[in-house]
């Protein structure tokens, strides 16, 4: 099962998108962006609903339970 960190990286990247569009789309820094990235911080659950908007997938799917 894919962790969390590789789900939403792999998810940026075969959208190709950078972390600063994503960033900007959660209306976040592309800095801590990118520490949800590498695991360095916990992701809000606000965050994660709205990736699962935009990549139209399941909160299960994002978090590597599906």
């Amino acid at each position: 099962m894919k962790s969390f960190i590789v789900i939403i990286r792999d998810l940026r990247e075969d959208n190709d998108k950078t972390q600063k569009e994503i960033a900007d789309y959660l209306g976040t820094t592309q800095q801590v962006y990118s520490r949800y990235e590498k695991g360095e911080n916990e992701i809000p659950v606000r965050h994660i609903i709205a990736l699962c908007k935009y990549y139209n997938v399941s909160a299960d799917y994002i978090l590597g339970l599906k």
